[in-house]
């Protein structure tokens, strides 16, 4: 299983809650952009993977890191 360790929001007294807001919602948008990636991914039959240089293995480190080009 791959795991990766996202960046965590700092609240701190430093922030105004318009950057929080800002900073919220642009996760969101990147945890969706991680969620198209996937299942674009998935969808991927095993040669056309393989034309990518990737295994299924790779399809999580992928969706997370993204791959250049795709």
């Amino acid at each position: 299983m791959t795991t990766t360790t996202l960046p965590r929001l700092d609240t701190g007294p430093h922030h105004t809650l318009g950057e929080i807001a800002v900073a919220f919602f642009e996760g969101i948008v990147e945890g969706r952009q991680m969620e198209m990636r996937y299942e674009r991914l998935s969808r991927m039959s095993n040669s056309e993977l393989a034309r990518l240089g990737l295994t299924r293995q790779d399809i999580p480190r992928v969706a997370v890191n993204g791959l250049k080009g795709f």
